[in-house]
């Protein structure tokens, strides 16, 4: 059973943040058509109930207080991934990555308070190409330069603050989409920063962040996923973005945020809130799996907690 309070699906001690359709934010744009339920992206599918833990019971990578014991890319583990093709651990997040598109299907991190600050300088980060891929699948600066698209981050520089080696690993190319300049210096900047300032009223804060090709009806009355390429390599440009927020309080409830932004200029005054999305339209458009993630792991945690008593 679940309650809807203030666009919020509240069940068994966890809250489904959800939102109006992806694209009522931008006046029904012809960019965000896909957000019609009739094209099956935001049909609702039955909703498992998520039970909360004690995070004391958590000592596997946690201790009290949400301290990290080990590093902050296996700290970013802790709820699976969402898929696992082609999975890379960096200095501070886990990626999987999409060598069709040349980016990253998906980039988990964990951001905490102490990470937010530190010696890191971002002037000395520069873009790179990631010798790990193939060179037949990997994106150049050479496929950037002149697109008309900014190199986005996907894992932000500014989440990692406190190593410089965590900086630098953000600026792989492989952790980088073509992305509207208006929309990463705006209002993809504003929920960046809105994540990191969820630091200071939870416990934990991890972050999935990716790309999504979404379909659009075109005048012949069908639908069709179409994006551009860029560069040499085909670069695939996103049509939109996702960033699905996996929020822990102290007693260990757990609330999910999930947003879509076009890959177009957005209004700078557009609030937040009214890009947020039902986790299931995010899971359905992406092929990716969130909260099946998120029962294995509180459910093994109430097991554990059973067996101590």
């Amino acid at each position: 059973m679940y309650r809807v309070i203030c666009s919020k699906w509240f069940i068994s001690g966890v809250s489904l943040t959800v939102g109006a359709a992806i694209g009522a934010s931008l006046n029904g744009d012809s960019t965000n058509r896909f957000i019609n339920p009739s094209h099956g992206l935001l049909n609702r599918v039955p909703v498992i109930p998520i039970p909360s833990v004690d995070a004391a019971t958590d000592l596997t990578t946690y201790q009290g207080g949400g301290q990290m014991v080990g590093s902050r890319s296996t700290a970013a583990m802790k709820y699976g991934f969402p898929s696992l093709a082609n999975i890379k651990t960096r200095e501070s997040y886990v990626t999987s990555y999409d060598p069709r598109n040349r980016t990253a299907a998906w980039v988990i991190e964990q951001l905490s308070p102490d990470g937010l600050t530190g010696p890191s300088d971002r002037k000395l980060c520069d873009f790179k190409e990631d010798d790990t891929v193939h060179v037949y699948h990997r994106a150049t600066n050479a496929d950037y330069r002149g697109s008309g698209f900014d190199r986005g981050h996907l894992a932000a520089a500014a989440n990692h603050k406190w190593n410089q080696k965590a900086m630098d690993d953000t600026f792989y190319l492989s952790n980088v989409s073509p992305q509207n300049p208006n929309l990463n210096q705006n209002a993809w900047n504003n929920l960046e920063q809105y994540c990191r300032s969820l630091t200071k009223h939870y416990m934990n804060v991890f972050v999935c962040t990716g790309p999504l090709y979404l379909p659009r009806q075109e005048p012949d009355g069908k639908m069709y996923v179409k994006y551009q390429v860029m560069g040499r390599n085909h670069v695939a440009v996103p049509t939109h973005f996702f960033k699905v927020v996996i929020l822990e309080k102290q007693r260990g409830e757990v609330e999910l945020r999930s947003y879509v932004m076009p890959n177009t200029p957005v209004d700078n005054k557009i609030p937040l809130e009214r890009f947020l999305v039902p986790i299931e339209s995010i899971e359905r458009a992406s092929g990716l799996l969130f909260v099946p993630n998120i029962m294995k792991r509180t459910n093994s945690l109430l097991a554990i907690t059973a067996g101590g008593k």
